[in-house]
């Protein structure tokens, strides 16, 4: 990675370094004409010919050049025909104005000069990106007062002073062009997160206060047991504290009549070589095979066309080559785009165990990397600052074919239009490039193995602990009450919403009011209605997910996966479809009732078309509607993805404003999921731990 890192450094200043080159001709000019010499005009002039005819060949062409080779044709005509002495004479004042107006022109039609030089150094996809264009406008902008203050110079001084204050506003101009581009994007990523980056240096050796621990963790969903397991084993004293009777928040499963049902999630993904759960289960000395099973048979029913999905990319490509055969050969590119950027998404995974935000590109691998990272990751780039509908458009014409690569729309909650591309390429495309698994024996098997992780460690897990605050002294977490009992720690993980986190358990006191307004504004995600059914039918010929596009809703036989999830020659079944909590009145209401069970009927009779008389062999019927879920996890409004995935939401730092505490979950990058609240453990994890891993 160093020798990388030094190759990498000295293109970034090849571009820059242009500048200089393109003052080659104006240095003759003014040092000739100084001396009174005006054949330097002609040098000038030839050597301007010479940068733009090898512009011309490479169709790439320097703004400053151009203005050059323009103002020397002029200054010839002027000087050898007319025979006017004003250009050696006047030779700095006018120089430089000519390249102010030059500079200054180039910002006003947004077009700054310094960017046709920059775009050396980086992919083209990287030229439209905000912070490329803010970092030229700033670059520019310094030349435009250098070149009008050198100008004045000139007109108001004398020689030697001209000569020499001007050429060091030129050097100086010069070396912050090709430094401010090796700066400039760390500062403009991490401005607002270094307002929360603090660090906790905490001695595990001190001796704790009674009922102390070193980490707290609030809520035991998947992302705060993560954080735990991989706390506990680097020495931590870590505490859960649960408010239901068992772990897991929605990766958890419950039991009807030796029937198991997984609460919501029905399908796993970032257990392929670099995924962050395969990372996970290496740091614990966990085996994949003890615990997940892929589902491999999936079938997606769109337009009444059944499309079958074997979860291994090529048998994907081949299938829908068949089903659109006028789209061939772009799905075939589509793929290979797709695979390349998934995989430079994860390309660190492999280190440090999950993708970074770019601020944390920057507070781990320094500055240079996050410079660096367009060019490692040109794939990448091309989905950056796009929504996955734009990628469609891209590269397909055919509707029916986008609306299906967009037919786990139900794994993030969003549309093709508002999803980023980035979450369309890492949730949706993840699916389709390494399949999804369950866990055998349900979920909570899952976040049992963790809990007892964590219990194993010296650790403590505390079911039925309903936090009813965290306590705060001089802007640092102190404690948290649970009833009258308290609990104490200098760190305390939430594993909650953020809304729950801080307008109720820090309170609207203790924070500004900024923060607060901004947290309230938080859009919720939508929530889930689940059908579970334990039927006295043997299923096994179905798929294990029917994804039903049409019908907007997904049927999961999960016994198909694990069979030991149902007794034997039966099935155990969900329906799900996506809910708003606004949909269904107050619970123990007739209202409610009533909607529960219309919402739900109409569920099961969608399902039966794809598998008859279903509602004729139930043994087992529970349903769970938003108000259900928000009552056994108190997530507002039971939303599944904590807030809106949409490009419209910001979500919160996993580091806050009050020193010590942090967020896991949905409600922090990168968002809901299972791999997604998995990533949001190992993050917090490893910056608890001050990121102390190899990172080279």
């Amino acid at each position: 990675m160093k020798n990388n890192e030094k190759t990498n450094t000295k293109i970034e200043r090849l571009g820059m370094s242009c500048i200089l080159i393109s003052f080659i001709p104006w240095i003759i000019y003014w040092i000739s004409c100084g001396m009174g010499n005006n054949l330097g005009i002609i040098i000038a002039f030839v050597i301007s010919l010479i940068f733009i005819i090898s512009q011309v060949h490479k169709k790439d062409f320097n703004l400053m050049d151009i203005a050059s080779i323009s103002y020397f044709g002029i200054a010839i005509i002027g000087t050898f025909i007319f025979n006017l002495n004003i250009f050696v004479e006047h030779s700095g004042f006018i120089g430089y104005l000519i390249l102010f107006l030059m500079a200054l022109i180039s910002i006003i039609v947004k077009q700054p000069y310094t960017f046709q030089i920059s775009k050396k150094d980086y992919p083209e996809i990287y030229w439209k990106h905000k912070i490329f264009l803010d970092i030229n406008n700033v670059i520019t902008g310094v030349w435009v007062i250098i070149f009008i203050v050198n100008a004045g110079i000139f007109l108001f001084l004398d020689v030697p002073l001209t000569i020499i204050i001007s050429n060091i506003l030129i050097i100086l101009g010069i070396i912050f062009s090709i430094i401010f581009p090796l700066k400039a994007p760390a500062y403009f990523v991490s401005k607002e997160f270094k307002k929360y980056d603090w660090n906790m240096n905490l001695n595990l050796q001190r001796t704790r206060e009674e009922n102390g621990y070193d980490v707290i963790i609030v809520g035991s969903g998947i992302g705060g047991l993560t954080c735990g397991a991989l706390l506990s084993k680097r020495g931590y004293k870590v505490l859960v504290l649960e408010q239901h009777t068992q772990v897991g928040g929605y990766c958890s499963s419950f039991i009807r009549k030796n029937f198991i049902f997984n609460v919501g999630v029905i399908d796993i993904g970032g257990l392929w070589k670099n995924g962050p759960i395969t990372y996970l289960l290496k740091q614990l000395d966990l085996k994949k095979e003890d615990l997940f099973v892929k589902n491999k048979s999936i079938k997606y029913i769109l337009n009444r066309k059944e499309i079958p999905i074997s979860g291994e990319l090529s048998n994907t490509i081949k299938t829908l080559s068949e089903f659109f055969p006028e789209e061939k050969e772009n799905i075939k590119r589509f793929f290979e785009n797709v695979k390349k950027a998934y995989e430079e998404v994860y390309s660190e995974a492999k280190i440090l165990g999950t993708p970074l935000p770019d601020y944390l590109i920057v507070k781990i691998h320094g500055e240079k990397k996050l410079v660096n990272h367009p060019k490692e990751h040109p794939y990448f780039y091309e989905w950056y600052n796009k929504t996955f509908q734009e990628k469609l458009d891209e590269f397909f014409t055919t509707d029916e074919l986008k609306l299906f690569l967009s037919g786990l729309s139900g794994y993030t909650g969003t549309t093709a239009k508002k999803t980023s591309a980035i979450m369309g390429l890492t949730v949706w495309m993840g699916y389709f490039i390494h399949g999804g698994y369950t866990i055998k024996g349900g979920m909570q098997n899952f976040v049992n193995v963790l809990s007892d992780f964590i219990k194993n460690k010296g650790g403590n897990v505390l079911p039925n602990h309903k936090v009813d605050k965290i306590n705060i002294e001089n802007n640092m977490v102190k404690e948290v009450n649970v009833g009258s009992a308290i609990f104490k720690a200098p760190i305390i993980v939430a594993n909650a919403n953020a809304k729950n986190v801080f307008l109720e358990l820090i309170g609207e006191n203790n924070l500004n009011k900024e923060f607060v307004n901004y947290i309230s504004g938080l859009k919720m995600s939508p929530s889930v209605f689940v059908v579970y059914l334990g039927v006295n039918m043997d299923l096994s010929a179905y798929s294990v997910l029917i994804k039903n596009i049409d019908e907007e809703m997904e049927i999961a036989i999960i016994s198909n996966s694990d069979k030991n999830l149902a007794p034997k020659g039966k099935s155990t079944v969900l329906i799900l479809a996506n809910a708003f909590y606004s949909d269904f009145p107050k619970r123990e209401t007739k209202e409610y009732n009533k909607k529960k069970k219309e919402f739900a009927e109409k569920l099961i009779q969608k399902a039966e078309k794809i598998i008859p008389n279903l509602s004729k062999h139930i043994d087992v019927l529970e349903i769970a509607t938003p108000r259900t879920m928000e009552r056994y996890t108190s997530i507002p409004e039971g939303a599944l993805y904590s807030f809106d995935q949409s490009i419209e939401i910001k979500r919160p730092y996993f580091k806050t404003p009050i020193r010590g505490l942090y967020l896991v979950g949905a409600s922090t990058f990168p968002g809901g999921g299972i791999e997604g609240s998995t990533i949001s453990g190992i993050i917090c994890a490893n910056d608890i731990y001050n990121w102390k891993v190899d990172t080279e």
